[in-house]
């Protein structure tokens, strides 16, 4: 491994790391009230509901829209050693924390599809939101949880532009596609 790359390594952790401290941001007491509404009645369910999306979606549009395709792994690592660590879980409810978050996850892959489709599902996204909270789609005042998806997905877009740069290309193509992947040296 060269310097310059040892470098580069260093550079993407630490932007990584940054844009995970947004992913572990707690969400507004607002939300957490208006999906508990929405939901089952339960605070701090609908606290840990939004937590775990606002990961995953951050994690999946590392993904899906990072200049790099080494970024999403990079997210991914700050991510598990965030979530292992994190101080909203008391230490003996952090497995279980985690367990339930890559249930999200994988529901919330599920529901975005492939990577370079059309559009962001931002309102199916929010049905399964709510669902997760204990709440049903269509019920009054569910089409909060799309608008939420979408405000959080274009803050952690920002976050994730700001973080990792920019890369203006069709929704259909891979970075590496565009512009070679220069990480496998």
């Amino acid at each position: 491994m060269t310097p310059a790359s040892r470098a580069s390594d260093r550079d993407g952790e630490r932007h990584a790391a940054g844009y995970v401290a947004a992913l572990m941001e707690e969400p507004g007491a607002d939300a957490v009230a208006r999906l508990a509404r929405l939901g089952d009645g339960d605070a701090d369910h609908a606290r840990w509901e939004l937590r775990y999306l606002r990961r995953a979606l951050g994690l999946l549009l590392a993904g899906r829209d990072a200049l790099e395709d080494r970024t999403a792994s990079l997210v991914g690592r700050a991510l598990a050693q965030a979530i292992e660590h994190d101080p909203s879980a008391a230490p003996n409810m952090r497995t279980i924390s985690a367990t339930q978050f890559n249930a999200r996850l994988r529901a919330y892959r599920e529901t975005m599809g492939q990577r370079g489709g059309a559009r962001m599902p931002v309102a199916r996204l929010g049905e399964r939101l709510l669902a997760f909270a204990g709440g049903r789609p269509g019920m009054p005042g569910a089409d909060w949880c799309t608008r939420w998806v979408d405000e959080e997905t274009e803050l952690l877009n920002a976050v994730l532009r700001r973080e990792f740069g920019t890369a203006e290309l069709p929704e259909d193509v891979a970075p590496s596609a565009a512009f070679g992947d220069h990480t496998r040296r």
